[in-house]
């Protein structure tokens, strides 16, 4: 038996808990002590359909483990649906201290072919929803003097990925959203941190194994289940992360890895300014040794899962 629970008396919100990496979360905290609100609206990879029994399935795993748990199966990617994972929380429980954003769709597509409803949709549960849940929660935090964020971004964003231009972008904007609430509510106590997982589920099931080449892959990529992610959440959602705000982290397999944040790394200086032409002439070739290549997160995470 476990003696000494890292979320013990905290009350834990997952959104997309009803499989996946955020079911995976979701049981990982209720096995370590917190009381779970358990967000699914059941929807297919693509968004589309509705289905309630996820979410109450994973309650009901929780509860055969003698964790506690409530279902919640409203939407992310509207105030009212965020606000009422929130309200369930502290209905049921009392109170709220920690939220995973970690709901997500997928309608990829090359840009170019991209139609504006695919770039909404996509926005509208990554990022519109990361905003609505963490707004809903910060008034709470602010009252109670704490309260942990941990919102699922991607190096889709953070490096690059082929025909995702819609979550790529929705992945970064939730990335600068959580170092905004990290700066605006550290003086709350409130932390917000992000974790880019590599994790097979549904997310990346998509994936072609048709050479022997590409069915080498897909077998490595498996070894990366969902479970190999939820102990870093579980750490930025309990007390001994305490001091760990504004971070961006990444895990694969049994690797973890804190990502660099956009800084100036070259800087070129000229009498008088600039004219396009002596840009050319002089800055690009200056800047040039500093340009980042054309990659993707395949390029730059290009050994096999430890």
């Amino acid at each position: 038996m476990n003696t000494s629970y890292v979320l013990e008396g905290k009350v834990i919100a997952v959104t997309g808990a009803g499989g996946g990496i955020g079911r995976a979360i979701a049981l990982a905290a209720a096995a370590e002590g917190a009381r779970v609100v358990v967000n699914d609206i059941g929807a297919a990879l693509d968004g589309t359909g509705l289905d309630t029994g996820p979410a109450h399935q994973v309650v009901e795993t929780i509860q055969g483990m003698g964790g506690t748990a409530v279902a919640n199966t409203a939407s992310v990617s509207e105030p009212e649906g965020a606000a009422s994972i929130i309200a369930t929380a502290v209905e049921t429980f009392g109170r709220i201290d920690g939220v995973v954003n970690n709901a997500g769709i997928l309608r990829d597509s090359f840009f170019h072919k991209m139609s504006p409803e695919h770039w909404d949709q996509v926005q509208k549960v990554h990022l519109y929803g990361g905003f609505h849940v963490s707004r809903a929660a910060a008034p709470h935090f602010k009252e109670q003097g704490g309260g942990s964020f941990v919102h699922m971004t991607s190096t889709s964003g953070l490096i690059g990925n082929l025909a995702q231009a819609n979550y790529s972008a929705a992945k970064m904007g939730l990335t600068g959203l959580s170092k905004s609430i990290a700066l605006d509510m550290s003086k709350f106590g409130v932390r917000s941190n992000c974790v880019a997982p590599f994790a097979w589920s549904r997310m990346i099931s998509s994936i072609k194994a048709e050479t022997e080449d590409q069915k080498a892959r897909v077998a490595k990529l498996q070894r990366m289940t969902p479970e190999k992610i939820a102990p870093l959440a579980l750490y930025l959602l309990s007390d001994a992360a305490s001091e760990v705000t504004g971070q961006v982290f990444c895990v694969r397999n049994n690797e973890i890895f804190l990502f660099s944040q956009p800084r100036p790394i070259r800087s070129v200086h000229r009498d008088g300014g600039w004219t396009a032409a002596t840009i050319a002439e002089h800055a690009a070739p200056a800047l040039r040794a500093g340009f980042q290549a054309l990659d993707v997160s395949s390029d730059v995470f290009s050994w096999d899962p430890v």
